[in-house]
């Protein structure tokens, strides 16, 4: 294997590992904070391991469903904007009581150090990890003095900060220059922004329906099973004037997955709120894996923490997987990868 070092502004794709537990505690304040963003007990099974730079987190949306009251921009920035995301690490949740979210962790860069050399023998997949110690979990924090929960979820406004308009102009730049998304994916993404801003200022939510008392629907669905997203239509019956259906907004990020066939990633009976640290409940709804919300309808520039979706039971139909439908269709050939 090459030889690592740190690098200070790393790339979408950049092969990287995570430091050694006991150099990143090094890095931390006593709330086991760096620049106000938690490095969590989930985290340590990620040290020594090697990864992709998924996205480097140029800007992110607020999820403000459970603030109530927030007077800046939903669309935010890190301190000192040196925070990625890798592929294929989300947060399991074991540590805050089973907290279904599923969140793309952050990691700041510090925590992180270059692969070099890697065609010289090199495989990429796990190096040696560290062995949780007694002191880490001393260390890092679950909870705070209130018994609210305590994560990167909670922590995020505190670990951000305000975007102007002119600077989340600029952010689109960033972005194509730090390889999470090309110049012509980026002219679609605002075009696309301008689109859905114009539609709802003309006409209002791009799905609602006419529902007083919303119903519901119990799948009972379980991880690994197929479902296939009802049509705008259907799914338009089940929402009141706002486009919810019992509180939960059907955005126009899931619009374009109707029709489409995917397995559930989790069920979302659990989660903690952004901003707040509360433990929430939903009913009779699921999380589908590699579902994500990039905000390009809402947020100038898009968001790139690559949020999941939570989706209501009487959006989806269960699909009886069988050989021959399994292979057929694109969507379940996504599905079965």
């Amino acid at each position: 294997m090459g030889t690592m070092k740190a690098k200070a502004h790393f790339r979408a794709g950049d092969l990287v590992a995570v430091r050694a537990a006991q150099e990143i505690f090094q890095t931390l304040d006593s709330r086991g904070t760096l620049d106000g963003l938690p490095f969590m007990p989930e985290m340590l099974e990620f040290c020594g391991k090697t990864f992709r730079i998924l996205n480097r987190v140029v800007q992110a949306t607020v999820d403000g469903a459970f603030l109530g009251h927030h007077t800046e921009s939903f669309v935010r920035e890190f301190k000192n904007n040196d925070v990625v995301t890798l592929s294929g690490v989300r947060c399991p949740g074991g540590d805050h009581d089973g907290c279904q979210r599923g969140c793309a962790v952050f990691w700041k860069e510090a925590w992180l150090e270059t692969v070099e050399d890697a065609g010289d023998g090199y495989k990429e997949g796990w190096m040696a990890a560290d062995t949780a110690s007694d002191q880490a979990y001393s260390i890092l924090k679950t909870r705070t003095e209130g018994g609210r929960y305590f994560c990167q979820s909670s922590e995020f406004l505190k670990a951000t900060q305000h975007l102007s308009g002119g600077q989340r102009i600029k952010k689109c730049l960033s972005a194509i220059m730090a390889g999470n998304i090309s110049a012509l994916g980026m002219v679609k993404r605002v075009l696309v922004w301008m689109w859905w801003k114009g539609h709802v200022r003309l006409v209002g939510e791009h799905a609602r329906g006419t529902q007083n008392n919303t119903p519901t629907e119990v799948l009972g669905l379980q991880p690994g099973e197929v479902v296939e997203v009802k049509s705008i239509q259907e799914i338009t019956t089940t929402l009141n004037k706002n486009g919810r259906n019992r509180g939960l907004h059907f955005s126009a990020d899931q619009r374009p997955y109707c029709g489409g066939r995917y397995r559930v990633r989790s069920r979302a009976d659990n989660f903690i709120a952004e901003g707040t640290g509360e433990m929430k409940h939903f009913r009779n709804t699921v999380i589908l894996e590699d579902v994500c919300c990039d905000s390009a309808c809402f947020a100038f520039g898009g968001c790139y923490r690559s949020d999941l979706l939570y989706w209501r039971e009487i959006w989806l139909r269960r699909v009886e997987p069988g050989p021959n439908r399994m292979s057929s269709s694109p969507s379940l050939r996504a599905v079965a990868r």
